[in-house]
């Protein structure tokens, strides 16, 4: 295996195109020539129509929804690559499928975030490329280098342009996001605050108490993901009619947006949620209430660094 390939590549499958174009344009490349399609019974077909003989190949591919059909889309092209004596072969996934199941939460539970990472390694994949993981210790799920990206750097300085007064203030929406939130907080220059909540069943949660002031305050909601929104909408009522918000903004990476998340969102008391375009967002999804940023740019700055053997860190200060 070469440590290095001789030219880069971009590539793509089918959960996210645009990002991947965008990436190839903000690096001045045109993107690679493939067509990923399913045969009549359902499964999956590559055809990688140019020569990858000792490059270095990026594959941009999240695996949201339909989760196991783009899952199995990387694999598949990741093998193609491989056997097409690619150079080195980096997994871009601005979204990590299944990063949730990341521990044994209760007896007889698969984790299911280490299976993915073992079936990425095992197909050839040389190194990952990803953004916020739910869990930042899926880290160590990988056997190959693992460059993990940070969303706060982008949604931070949106914020900061946004809000040009000192009452405002973040707020993690469960204790597991507090560090995500506090360099979030860190970065525009206000205070912390945290909600606890209690989670009786899955994608649903009743919030307990809000752990320091936001009254009067604008309230930035702080997380990884946002996915049946219950959780967040939750929140934002919890912080108007409990705390005392004025005004209540949120932010995450991800925007699963599962089942009627965009009708929850539209009814709730957030003013926008700003999210990143890690997983692709459909027109109808996206309300007045909903913004999507663009994540090429720094996808891009780390994919070129990782070419150049440069170090990725400084892209996470």
């Amino acid at each position: 295996m070469n440590l290095h390939g001789k030219d880069i590549k971009i590539f793509t499958a089918n959960s996210n195109p645009k990002v991947a174009q965008n990436i190839a344009s903000n690096l001045g490349l045109p993107l690679g020539e493939a067509e990923v399609g399913t045969f009549s019974d359902g499964e999956i077909s590559v055809n990688i129509k140019e020569s990858v003989r000792g490059s270095d190949v990026f594959v941009v591919q999240s695996t949201s929804e339909p989760v196991n059909d783009h899952l199995m889309e990387l694999l598949i092209m990741i093998d193609a690559f491989k056997r097409a004596s690619a150079g080195r072969i980096t997994a871009v996934m601005p979204y990590y499928g299944y990063a949730r199941q990341d521990r044994k939460a209760k007896a007889r539970d698969a984790i299911s975030a280490r299976l993915v990472a073992d079936l990425i390694t095992v197909a050839g994949a040389d190194r990952m490329l990803t953004m916020d993981l739910h869990s930042p210790q899926i880290q160590g799920f990988f056997n190959i280098p693992l460059d993990h990206l940070q969303g706060v750097s982008l949604l931070a300085p949106h914020f900061k342009e946004l809000f040009k007064t000192d009452n405002f203030i973040c707020v993690s929406p469960d204790l597991g996001s507090v560090t995500r939130a506090r360099n979030f907080a860190r970065r525009i220059g206000t205070g912390l605050a945290i909600i606890d909540k209690r989670r009786n069943k899955a994608n649903t949660s009743e919030v307990m108490n809000i752990i320091g002031d936001v009254k009067g305050k604008r309230v930035i909601i702080v997380d990884d993901m946002v996915d049946t929104a219950g959780t967040l909408c939750n929140a934002a009522k919890a912080l108007i009619e409990t705390g005392g918000a004025s005004e209540v903004y949120a932010s995450a990476t991800h925007g699963v947006l599962s089942g009627n998340a965009v009708e929850l969102i539209e009814a709730s008391y957030l003013k926008k949620l700003i999210l990143l375009d890690t997983i692709r967002i459909p027109e109808e999804k996206l309300i007045d209430k909903i913004i999507a940023l663009s994540s090429a740019e720094l996808l891009a700055q780390a994919i070129e660094r990782i070419y150049s053997d440069k170090p990725v860190s400084p892209l996470f200060i």
